[in-house]
């Protein structure tokens, strides 16, 4: 199997639902908007369901086409697509990640009225923070996530490498797709906290931008999908057993002792330490085989007896079985009725 294969993840429905609630805010009917980006209505009535991180991408670049918002209409004040483009024109020109940061937070506050982020220096530790004009209002959950994500990952592209989050608080309650958020920000999650903060290591906003004009055009093609994927993965232990397993074909993939050995700990110290991270290296498998299934099932040329095989399962029932547990849907039902290629 190609790495490329292996590599691409997956977004929960939940995710999807949340970007149809904003467009039916703004009177607008999303349920076209999910058949021209091949995203079936079928998937809405199963909570577990996800979709590959190209169908996401296609409905939150046709969402902000439809709104005219590259927020999604997620403040009262629209901001009009191409603001994202020549905020980013803007921060290449900066010396180093903190001016940058406070600059692309600076365009933001111009662009949003209900919501302002700002970057916050704590002895040897950078915060970024967002704050709402009224709090007494439920929290824009969608909005808060793409700020957060838009921010950060821009930062690690302008300075080309992963920048981890240590801590990430947020000011409402977990939502139901917070599990998700393990990988999308780290581990250390706190909700139902006063203002939503993610902390970093303050000596990576002291680097140098080392991107420019001439690479900001590919960036942004590839945007919104680089700025929800691309240097996703923290430096946790069970990133680190991700990326091993990545390179390995699933029925290959070692046992926890041999894992435990490779990565220099016994199986006990192993097995505590992803606990502590609310992990399992069944479940990083279970994942991995997860996203990679349903990956493998939009291509058309792949039957689900070869894919299962690939997926390393001994009997195609078997992995009926594992699919339906983890989305929902048998592997043939999600093919014919769930995953066609978005345009």
């Amino acid at each position: 199997m190609k790495s490329q294969d292996i590599e691409k993840g997956t977004v929960s429905i939940l995710f999807v639902e949340a970007v149809l609630e904003s467009l039916r805010e703004k009177g607008v009917d999303g349920l076209p908007l999910l058949e021209r980006c091949g995203i079936a209505q079928a998937l809405l009535s199963l909570p577990e369901a996800r979709i590959t991180a190209a169908h996401y991408t296609a409905l939150l670049r046709l969402t902000a086409e439809t709104l005219d918002d590259e927020f999604f209409g997620q403040d009262s004040r629209r901001m009009k697509v191409g603001s994202f483009s020549l905020m980013c024109h803007s921060v290449v020109y900066c010396r180093r990640l903190d001016q940058a940061v406070e600059r692309a937070l600076a365009f933001f506050n111009l662009m949003l009225d209900d919501i302002q982020g700002s970057l916050q220096r704590d002895g040897d530790f950078m915060r970024l923070v967002l704050t709402e004009k009224d709090t007494s209002r439920p929290a824009r959950i969608l909005g808060q996530e793409a700020l957060l994500m838009f921010t950060h990952k821009l930062a690690c592209w302008l300075v080309n490498r992963r920048i981890p989050t240590l801590s990430a608080a947020f000011r409402f309650p977990e939502p139901e797709q917070g599990k998700e958020y393990r990988v999308m920000f780290c581990p250390d999650l706190a909700f139902g906290q006063d203002k939503t903060v993610l902390t970093f290591e303050r000596h990576y906003f002291e680097l140098p931008v080392v991107r420019g004009e001439g690479s900001l055009k590919d960036f942004l093609r590839r945007a919104p999908e680089n700025l929800l994927v691309q240097y996703k993965d923290s430096q946790s232990l069970a990133s680190r057993i991700r990326k091993r397993l990545r390179h390995l074909p699933p029925p290959d993939w070692p046992s926890f002792e041999v894992m435990a050995e490779d990565m220099g700990s016994s199986p006990s110290t192993l097995r505590r330490r992803l606990e502590g991270e609310g992990q399992s290296y069944q479940m990083i498998k279970d994942q991995l085989r997860r996203d990679m299934a349903i990956n493998l099932l939009d291509d058309p040329s792949r039957s689900v007896m070869d894919i299962a095989t690939e997926l390393g399962f001994a009997e195609p029932s078997a992995f009926h079985r594992a699919f339906k547990k983890w989305t929902g849907a048998r592997p043939g039902e999600y093919r014919q009725q769930v995953l066609t290629p978005p345009p």
